[in-house]
């Protein structure tokens, strides 16, 4: 396949955008609750999608789509908005953006597992080698590259925290394959990208933001500290890795396929590293490239064909 300049911007953009969220997040948790930064972030890409998501709502007979549907779209919100990104800052406070995005890069082997549990999709011989080698490779990452540490179970919270992410959002990413009937063919509400995400956001925004109140009445965190990074970060994380981020990775998969954008999306943790060095001034450590090679190895493995 040619990669021309358009498809090469839509293939890039994303991985990079992800990597700068978990980048500036990491600060941005210093001065304000991950949960209320999770909700914010969501509450801005909402405001930014009103305008270009509004056919979703502009009608009593377009709101009644939304409604009828509202299982399966809070659902969605639920774990693509609300748990994902609220896990991800939440992990942020005791991993690195390196560990958080070398472990969102092992979605392909949570999503077999999901495939098969919920699915009945069975995995090939050559896919569950290419899982085996995923799985060794998360575990270098939450083990540091020392096997006596998931012995003595002296894990880092952060990187479960990741964990559980990823594996939501390989169940979220299953319903987006596998909709109900409500949501397949002709009985699709006719929605582009912005009124199916819009549709989204409403519901897990309202759960980002309860979610905020009741962990930050159980468990306090930082008091706000607003300031004009903060104030930036929070802009920069609504517009671009969650409204631009999203709208290139659907247009990189309609246009180069899923395979070639998956290649793609593996970059995420090796620009995490550079702006981990730049920004932050953490620098990786050779465990994070043993543990890539072994999730990039896996998955090529598995998406292989015979």
């Amino acid at each position: 396949m040619h990669l021309s300049p358009r498809l090469l911007v839509y293939l890039i953009l994303p991985p990079l955008l992800w990597a700068a969220n978990a980048v500036f997040a990491r600060l941005a948790i210093e001065s304000l609750g991950p949960l209320w930064l999770n909700a914010l972030r969501w509450g801005l890409a909402l405001l930014i999608l009103l305008p270009l998501g509004w056919r979703a709502l502009a009608s009593a007979e377009a709101r009644a789509a939304v409604h009828a549907r509202w299982v399966y779209l809070g659902i969605l919100g639920l774990i693509g908005v609300g748990a994902y990104n609220g896990l991800q800052y939440l992990a942020l406070r005791t991993s690195t953006p390196v560990n958080v995005t070398l472990i969102a890069s092992s979605l392909p082997l949570w999503s077999m597992l999901v495939g098969a549990l919920f699915y009945a999709v069975r995995p090939t011989r050559r896919q569950l080698v290419g899982a085996a080698l995923s799985l060794t490779g998360v575990l270098t990452v939450l083990s540091r590259g020392d096997p006596g540490v998931l012995l003595r179970i002296q894990l880092v919270e952060g990187d479960l925290l990741m964990v559980l992410a990823i594996v939501g959002w390989a169940v979220y990413s299953w319903m987006l394959a596998r909709p109900p009937a409500s949501m397949r063919g002709a009985a699709r509400p006719d929605w582009g990208w912005a009124e199916f995400l819009l549709a989204q956001c409403i519901f897990g925004t309202v759960i980002a933001f309860a979610a905020a109140g009741l962990h930050e009445a159980v468990i306090p965190s930082v008091t706000p500290d607003w300031n004009a990074g903060l104030l930036a970060t929070i802009v920069f994380i609504a517009v671009g890795p969650s409204v631009i981020a999203y709208r290139c990775w659907g247009l990189a998969v309609a246009e180069g396929g899923p395979a070639l954008a998956a290649v793609f999306y593996n970059l995420t943790p090796l620009i995490a590293a550079v702006l981990s060095v730049l920004v932050i001034g953490e620098w990786p450590q050779p465990y994070h490239g043993l543990a890539f090679l072994l999730i990039v190895t896996g998955i090529a493995a598995a998406a292989r064909k015979s």
